[in-house]
């Protein structure tokens, strides 16, 4: 199926938190791992929240790499979308789960602009709909 872009929703577990609760290292991480998959970034911005946690986004010609901390559980909600066939954002998966520490994942990829498919026949696989939500 041809998609528009790729999405990976991912989830870090087991982080050590003295890493999600410093926001110079949660954007160096993710700058770095917009360059191993050979994006271009354009601009960055981070946020550091008090008590704890950092927020940050590398928005790249591709797309994007955004991140939510939550260092007080470990914890780590990532979102990496390219767009095109060139660059592989399971490169960037690898590269943070690494940096991160973390000890396990949740990973779901999502074809993100199928236009070749006729409406409604997509799996379930590929989000919840509004009508999963009535059941």
């Amino acid at each position: 199926m041809e998609a528009l872009g790729r999405q990976l929703i991912l989830e870090y577990y087991g982080c050590p938190a003295e890493r999600l609760n410093d926001a110079s290292f949660v954007e160096e991480v993710m700058v770095a791992a917009a360059e191993s998959m050979g994006a271009h970034i354009v601009c960055v911005n981070f946020h550091q929240f008090n008590p704890h946690g950092v927020s940050g986004a590398v928005v790249i010609s591709e797309s994007h790499l955004t991140i939510h901390t939550w260092p007080e559980y470990g914890y780590a909600a990532v979102d990496v979308f390219t767009c095109g066939t060139v660059i592989d954002p399971w490169e960037a998966h690898a590269f943070l789960k690494e940096r991160f520490g973390a000890t396990r994942e949740s990973t779901v990829e999502f074809r993100r602009g199928c236009f070749d498919v006729a409406p409604g026949t997509l799996p379930s696989a590929y989000g919840v709909t509004h009508e999963d939500l009535d059941r």
